[in-house]
C-alpha cells in the first residue's frame, strides 16, 4: 500500500504550544516498528500546485498564506505561527492527499499521515487547518473526469464544517460527518448527512451510529472514490474529545468502513485527521489500528 508522509517537512512550533506535531514522524516510524507497512510503501509527500489549490480556494487567500500576510485574526483562528516551514509543511500534506487519491484509484486503497483538514473554508482556514486538502483533491479528479462522484465520509470528532461548505451545492461530492454534538466547532454547518453524537457516547451507540451513516451514505447513490477522515479523536482519553470510545471500538469502526467500502468495489483515500489523547501515544496506536484495518482489507483484495 503506498501511504504519504509529510514529516518530512518540519514544523517547530513554541514552547508550550499544544498542537501535537511530533506525532506524525514517531506514527510513522511505529507503523514500521509494528510490521503495518514496510519502509518501502511510506513515500514522501509532493508539493501541491498552487492551481489546484485555487480550484477550491479563494486566490486573495492563498496568496495571503503563502506571502504570510494573513491578519492576525486569520492566524489566530488557524491556531498555528506563519512561517515558511509551515507553507512548505502545508503544501505537502495537501500534496500527499492528492498522490494518495491518485493511488487509491490504481490500488484500492492508499492514505495520507497527515490531511484531514476538514475546518478549512474557500476563504479562510481554522482549528489548525489552512487548506482543505481533501476538497483539493476530491475536485482536482472532479475536474479531470477521472471520477464522476465523491464520498467524503468524516469520522472526526469534529464537525467536517469547511467541507460541508465548500460542497454545499455541489452533487458531485456527498458529504457525511459524524461528531459530537456539542464540540468544535460551536458554528455547525450542513452536511448532506450529519449525525451528531452526545458527551460520553462509547463504543457499542458509536458504532451503531457510524455503521448507519455508512449504509444511509451508499443508498444514495454510487462513488467512484470515497475520502475518509479518520480522525481518532473519538478516542477516550483524548482531550479535545469528549467521546468515550475505546481503541478497540476504533479499530471496529475502521474495519467497518473500509471493509463496506471494499466489498462495494470503492477506492478509499484515507487522511489522519485529530488525535490528541494525553498521553499521546494512545493516538498513535489508535491511527496505527486504522493502517492495520487497511491492510488487512488489501490482503483480503489480494
Amino acid at each position: 500500500m503506498r501511504v504519504y508522509y509529510a514529516d518530512h517537512q518540519r514544523v517547530e512550533l513554541p514552547a508550550g504550544h499544544r498542537f501535537p506535531m511530533g506525532k506524525y514522524a514517531r506514527l510513522r516510524l511505529e507503523l514500521v516498528a509494528q510490521g503495518v507497512l514496510r519502509e518501502d510503501e511510506l513515500i514522501p509527500a509532493p508539493a501541491i500546485e498552487r492551481a489546484a489549490i485555487e480550484r477550491v480556494h479563494d486566490a486573495a487567500y492563498v496568496e495571503a498564506f503563502l506571502t504570510g500576510r494573513l491578519d492576525p485574526k486569520a492566524r489566530q483562528r488557524i491556531g498555528f505561527p506563519w512561517s515558511q516551514a509551515l507553507v512548505r509543511r502545508t503544501l505537502a500534506s495537501a500534496g500527499g492527499t492528492c498522490a494518495a487519491s491518485d493511488a487509491a484509484l490504481e490500488d484500492g486503497v492508499s492514505g495520507v499521515l497527515a490531511g484531514g483538514t476538514h475546518h478549512a473554508f474557500r476563504d479562510r482556514g481554522g482549528g489548525y487547518c489552512v487548506f482543505n486538502d481533501v476538497a483539493i483533491a476530491a475536485v482536482r479528479l472532479l475536474d479531470a473526469g477521472r471520477v464522476a462522484r465523491v464520498l467524503a465520509f468524516d469520522v472526526d470528532v469534529h464537525q467536517g464544517d469547511g467541507t460541508a461548505a465548500i460542497f454545499q451545492d455541489d452533487p458531485r461530492v456527498f458529504t457525511v460527518s459524524v461528531h459530537g454534538a456539542k464540540n468544535f466547532p460551536l458554528r455547525k454547518e450542513t452536511s448532506d448527512l450529519d449525525v451528531p453524537l452526545p458527551d460520553g457516547t462509547d463504543d457499542g451507540p458509536y458504532l451503531e451510529a457510524v455503521e448507519g451513516a455508512f449504509e444511509q451514505a451508499l443508498a444514495a447513490g454510487s462513488f467512484d472514490l470515497a475520502f475518509v477522515q479518520a480522525g481518532v479523536d473519538p478516542l477516550v482519553s483524548d482531550r479535545l474529545g469528549r467521546l468515550a470510545v475505546s481503541l478497540e471500538g476504533l479499530a471496529r469502526r475502521d474495519s467497518l468502513v473500509l471493509g463496506g467500502l471494499a466489498a462495494r468495489g470503492v477506492p478509499a483515500v484515507l487522511t489522519l485527521g485529530g488525535g490528541y489523547a494525553e498521553p499521546i501515544e494512545e493516538s498513535i496506536q489508535a491511527h496505527v489500528g486504522t493502517y492495520r484495518a487497511a491492510t488487512e482489507v488489501l490482503a483480503r483484495r489480494s
